[in-house]
């Protein structure tokens, strides 16, 4: 923590968007998780406006940019100068990929920075890259084979579609041994079958903001450690969705990020994603602390008799009522008959607390919902604070 000082005030200094936003902080005073839980959370759908506002980037980085990538929305994200500027190289190692390596980059190379990320990781590395990009599948085939490329970088979809196109070609492609995915889900099936023919397969998970924020490592028998490792240059917070308070070790919550890229130093970055963090260190060997990887999407916003309700609306509910220390609101029904229930954990349950905060539902959504009073640790640790379970046709 004795770096975060410095950094916040860094920021203060040099990114006009972060003297804005942290305005009344004082960055001597943020000594600890507890006091950087006092700043306010900047979100990754906040980027949209704040770059409206001050292009290209918001005002959030700290030095000119070498490239300017562009994600839907859109939204601007830099890439700054030097070696490895995403960290990728360390996610690369720890999935196998040594010095000497010849490698196929699939991630896209134009407008999004998903190819330069691991491309300027792999480099790092002293790997040598042959720069694929996404498509042309039987070219892909070809390279692995003429040039015995050992390692591939992609999403796990793209590889199952390589790896099948070979079968079909009756091209040798044995030499491809590891691979490091991301970007989509990989399912266990596609991981076993990869491995039963001798390909090794990691995951990272980044994003275009941040570079690599957590990945995998391999076991020295070859098979993949539990969880995702975060990487050394972040510093995590597990929250609430739709507030920035911390959960409970283990509980799953909202991926807040704080970067200490001197570039872009984005300070309680809510990424949208749903994680926990494992408890121990990773058999691996590794000691930096460990999440569960990508567990879902902590934007639960759905709209409830035409009005929309939020996580945040939820959180102001639960801020209301300090009584509830875990709540989850469920939406019922069919069109034009929605009905919602807020089960709200409580060890303590003073007379009129469900009528009250039935009130407060009233005032903070403008809907009518009922309560329902529930023991502490009774409601699912899955991070949902809105469930609809509304059939559509």
């Amino acid at each position: 923590m004795a770096a975060l000082p410095r950094h916040i005030a860094w920021a203060k200094k040099r990114a006009p968007g972060w003297a804005r936003i942290l305005s009344s902080v004082n960055p001597s005073r943020i000594t600890s998780r507890n006091a950087l839980a006092t700043l306010p959370v900047t979100r990754k759908t906040d980027l949209g406006s704040l770059q409206k506002a001050l292009a290209p980037l918001g005002g959030l980085n700290a030095t000119p940019p070498a490239k300017l990538f562009i994600s839907p929305g859109p939204i601007y994200d830099p890439e700054g100068r030097g070696s490895d500027w995403w960290r990728t190289a360390r996610g690369l190692f720890a999935g196998g990929f040594r010095a000497g390596d010849v490698v196929i980059d699939t991630f896209a190379y134009h407008f999004t920075p998903a190819g330069s990320m691991l491309e300027s990781g792999a480099l790092a590395l002293g790997c040598t890259v042959v720069p694929a990009g996404t498509g042309q599948t039987e070219m892909q085939v070809a390279a692995i084979q003429d040039l015995r490329i050992s390692g591939y970088m992609g999403t796990p979809s793209f590889l199952k579609l390589i790896v099948e196109k070979a079968h079909e070609l009756k091209a040798d492609i044995s030499s491809l041994k590891k691979a490091q995915v991301g970007a989509e889900y990989l399912p266990p099936v596609l991981r076993t079958a990869l491995q039963e023919i001798g390909i090794a397969v990691t995951q990272m998970y980044g994003s275009a903001d941040l570079g690599l924020i957590a990945y995998e490592s391999l076991l020295p028998n070859g098979e993949v450690a539990p969880g995702m490792i975060l990487d050394e240059g972040l510093l995590l917070e597990i929250v609430r969705p739709g507030s920035g308070d911390p959960v409970a070790p283990g509980e799953v919550g909202e991926v807040v990020i704080t970067s200490f890229n001197r570039d872009y130093p984005l300070i309680r970055f809510a990424t949208g994603d749903l994680s926990a963090v494992l408890p121990g260190a990773s058999p691996c060997g590794r000691t930096n602390v460990r999440i569960k990887g990508w567990m879902g999407r902590a934007d639960q916003s759905t709209k409830v008799r035409a009005m929309f309700v939020t996580p945040k609306q939820v959180s102001e509910i639960l801020r209301r009522h300090r009584e509830v220390s875990k709540a989850r609101l469920v939406v019922e029904g069919e069109a034009g008959n929605d009905r919602m229930t807020l089960k709200c954990e409580a060890k303590e349950r003073p007379a009129g607390l469900a009528e009250a905060i039935v009130a407060t539902i009233r005032d903070i959504t403008k809907l009518r919902g009922e309560v329902l009073l529930v023991d502490p640790g009774s409601l699912p640790n899955d991070g949902k604070v809105i469930e609809d379970l509304r059939k559509y046709a």
